[in-house]
Parts: C-alpha cells; sequence; structure tokens
C-alpha cells in the first residue's frame, strides 16, 4: 500500500466503494486522514462498514462542511452528461474533487528514494484500444529483463495498493480516460499514447472533450518522454505539440501501417517487421509475424509502443525480441483458447466497439464471426470494409436480429446466445478455419462484464474440445 501524504487528520469523502474507492480509503487511513465513505449499493457500504470505515450519506445537504478534498472512483460522471449529485454538492461547497490516480502521484516518492541508486521510474499509458496489452508488455519485458516492476491502474491492482518503491523500480500503470480526466496531479515519466477511436462519448460530451481527456496526461503530467502513436489526426498533432521541432528525441513516434522517416526518433511496423530509426538511420528490427502472444497489426502498434517505452528505460533491442517471445498474452484480447482438426478458437471478448473488432478481424483469414450484444453509437458502418476475411457471422445478444440486419450481404446466422453460437460455428468450420469471438458491442445485455462473455465463450469451446 502506498499511504496518502497531504491529508494528515484531515476529514476526505470517498464516493464509490469499488476496488479503487476501497483502496483510496484504506491508503488515506493509512496516511492519517480520516476517509467518510459513501456508496448508492448497500452490499458495497456493508463491505466498507466491515472493514472499519465511517459511512456518510454524502448526498445530504451539510455533508461537506469540514470535508479537505472528495475522492471519486471512475465509474462516477462529475461533469458529463451531469455531474452525479454528490459531486455537484460537493463543487457548490467548494469541495476540491480528486481521484486516487492523483493521490498515488502525491505519495509515491518519499524520503527513502535519497538512498537508491537509481529513482523509481512512472509509466503512464493511455489510448483507446492497446492500453491493456501495452501496460502488460511493457511489464513483462521489464520483468524478463530482470528490472523490478509493478503493474496497476486500469488493469491489476489499483495504483494505490501497489508496494512501495525500490531501488530503480518501474511502476507501470495503465489508465482511461475516466482516470486522466479527473486527476488533478499526473507526473510521469514516459507517458504513452497508443490511439484514438471514438468510445465513451457520452462521458465527455463528444470526441473533443474525449481526446481532450486523454491530452491532460501530456499536457498536465508533463513527462520526460512521450511515445505517441500518429496513425490518427490526434495523435499528430499531439506529437507535434510536444516535440520543439522534429528531431526532438524526447518525443517517439509510433505507427503501424505506416514507414516513419524524418531525423525524429521513430518506431513502426510494417509487414510483420518493427523497425527503429533514430537521425535518419535504422537502428534495429525485430520480425513480429512469428509471435503468437502479438497477432495482427493493432498488436504491432502495441509492441511498437512497448519497445518504444523499454528503449527510453535503457534496454537492448535483443533483450525486448526475447521477451516478445514468451509474451503469452492478455485474457479476452485475441486469446487462443484451443484447436481441433486445424480450426482455431480465439477469444476476443474485450473488442467491445467496431474500430476494437476491426482490428481482431484483419488479424485472421477464414473467419467464422461470433459479434453482437449492446450495440455501441455510431453503428457498423465503419466496420463493413473490413468483413471481407469473414466467411459468416454468429451473431449473439437481445438484439440480435437488429445487429444482424447491419451486416449487409454477409451470411449470417441469428443465433441469440453463446452456446448457440459456438456449435453452430464449431459445426459449420472446417481445417484452417478461425471461430473468432469479437462483439463489436458491450456485454451488458447478456453479461455482467465483457470478461463474463469471454469465460462463457471458452466454456462453450472447451465442449467441443
Amino acid at each position: 500500500m502506498i499511504p496518502v501524504v497531504g491529508y494528515e487528520g484531515a476529514k476526505v469523502a470517498v464516493l464509490g466503494l469499488g476496488r479503487s474507492g476501497l483502496s483510496a480509503a484504506r491508503a488515506l487511513k493509512a496516511g492519517g486522514a480520516e476517509p467518510v465513505c459513501w456508496d448508492d449499493s448497500e452490499a458495497a457500504r456493508d463491505k466498507a462498514a466491515a472493514e472499519g470505515f465511517t459511512l456518510t450519506d454524502l448526498s445530504k445537504q451539510g455533508a461537506f462542511e469540514g470535508v479537505a478534498c472528495l475522492i471519486v472512483s471512475p465509474g462516477i460522471p462529475h461533469l458529463y452528461p451531469k455531474p452525479n449529485k454528490v459531486v455537484a454538492l460537493a463543487q457548490a461547497a467548494g469541495v476540491p474533487i480528486d481521484n486516487d490516480i492523483s493521490l498515488f502521484f502525491h505519495s509515491y516518492a518519499t524520503s527513502d528514494w535519497e538512498r537508491f541508486e537509481t529513482s523509481p521510474r512512472i509509466v503512464a499509458v493511455t489510448g483507446s484500444n492497446g492500453k491493456s496489452t501495452t501496460s502488460a508488455l511493457i511489464n513483462h519485458i521489464l520483468t524478463e529483463a530482470g528490472r523490478p516492476a509493478q503493474l496497476a491502474g486500469n488493469i491489476g491492482r489499483g495504483a494505490l495498493d501497489l508496494d512501495p518503491a525500490t531501488d530503480g523500480e518501474v511502476v507501470v500503470l495503465e489508465l482511461s480516460s475516466y482516470q486522466t480526466d479527473l486527476a488533478r496531479a499526473m507526473t510521469p515519466d514516459v507517458a504513452v499514447f497508443t490511439n484514438l477511436t471514438p468510445d465513451h462519448l457520452d462521458r465527455h460530451g463528444g470526441h473533443g472533450g474525449y481526446f481532450a481527456a486523454k491530452r491532460r496526461l501530456f499536457a498536465e503530467g508533463g513527462p520526460d518522454r512521450a511515445v505517441i502513436g500518429v496513425d490518427e489526426e490526434e495523435g499528430r498533432y499531439l506529437a507535434g505539440q510536444l516535440a520543439m521541432g522534429n528531431g526532438d528525441d524526447r518525443v517517439i513516434r509510433i505507427s503501424s501501417g505506416t514507414k516513419l522517416a524524418g531525423p525524429g526518433w521513430n518506431v513502426f511496423a510494417r509487414k510483420g517487421f518493427l523497425a527503429e530509426t533514430r537521425k535518419g538511420k535504422q537502428v534495429a528490427s525485430i520480425d513480429l509475424r512469428d509471435i503468437p502472444g502479438l497477432p495482427g497489426a493493432h498488436n504491432h502498434q502495441n509492441a511498437c509502443a512497448a519497445y518504444a517505452v523499454c528503449r527510453t528505460l535503457g534496454l537492448a533491442p535483443r533483450i525486448i525480441e526475447e521477451a516478445f517471445k514468451s509474451f503469452a498474452g492478455l485474457p479476452h484480447r485475441s486469446q487462443r483458447v484451443g484447436e481441433k482438426d486445424g480450426v482455431i478458437f480465439v477469444n476476443d471478448s474485450k473488442a467491445t466497439n467496431v474500430d476494437s473488432a476491426a482490428k481482431a478481424l484483419q488479424a485472421f483469414q477464414n473467419i467464422r464471426w461470433i459479434c453482437g450484444g449492446l450495440e455501441k453509437e455510431g453503428g457498423l458502418d465503419a466496420l463493413l470494409p473490413h468483413l471481407g476475411g469473414v466467411k459468416k457471422a454468429y451473431v449473439i445478444g437481445r438484439e440480435a436480429q437488429n445487429f444482424a440486419l447491419q451486416l449487409g450481404g454477409l451470411p449470417h446466422a441469428v443465433c441469440t446466445t453463446m452456446a448457440a453460437a459456438v456449435a453452430a460455428a464449431s459445426e459449420d468450420a472446417e481445417t484452417g478455419d478461425v471461430v473468432l469471438l469479437a462483439p463489436a458491442a458491450a456485454s451488458f445485455d447478456q453479461y455482467d462484464s465483457f470478461e463474463k462473455r469471454g469465460e462463457d465463450f471458452m466454456a462453450e469451446v472447451a465442449k467441443h474440445l
């Protein structure tokens, strides 16, 4: 645990008692603060009470008298589409609003660091797609290289649940737009922007607000090095804003599919090969084509980002390449779960939007595509150009019929349930086919999370193996 500093003896309100909220309450208490907690869920309140935390209904008038700060969990809106009632009361009372990520950045460094030979570093990763894989890959490479590392944030542990820093350690934080949008303090040593595609638009008041939330990690954080994906206009704009000139190697541009040129520091992947260039010359190359844990162009972009970060941390290309080969990938993200009679089964339940589903579809050929669920804003039109490798779609979800109507002339079956979809796809599949779950939709019409959906897919696949 990282005890929170700066609030000793102060009353601090905590709204939302899930993983990050409880973590923040514990760390505040460890730092000498007096957390007062609230959650609309009775079960969450009971869990906090069992740990001895004081419960106060923060939605009541006068609840913020004597409160120094309100710590808000990521799922709770603070601005769009409209502020949560408790947040609005705090704002009216002039109480600062913050989150656990900001508390971590305030509290991670201690006087113990003066004894370290090498100061700990913080790498923060944000973007629409690939954050989790990139963060986990960076952590894997560091660990394989013998460097002490911890992984936290939007993946794994909460940031305040990390162990205190050790000499030369690297903390890798995956940060969502919900986290970067609200944090009052962010000071990473290295910050990564993977890409930007429309998502969470209602929460950020539109596409511009969504980009602005991501951009805060760089504008507010002032990292020593910025690794920027430049395959979208926003990334190119951000890289241009941060760099003092085209040879400024504090900004490392990365791309999947585009050869990057110029005197700066570039890492790009084309036709399955990763290349690093500096001052206009290639300095390293890695063949990514046969690395099982990194299939497809989207994972090659993740590889470029992780490679760039690890190079800034002093690792040699050959060390990074060896670690790539042993990376198993993450659950529910292009996860190979089985093979039978030449048919491969792949779980990409994390493909909850059109862009991430398109990237999954481009990674394979001869696809039996399981798709559908709670459709997101914008429909499926942007996905249609990427269906060339799909033999047939098997549509799940409560609105499966409506989802199927958007697939044009693509052969499809309306299956509704995962069990029916896996059974039908398995029966139709031939040697060389890939049965791919890449829903292009949220899971909440049938499942509590994309993880539960992926687990159901794997359970049904197991029956056919």
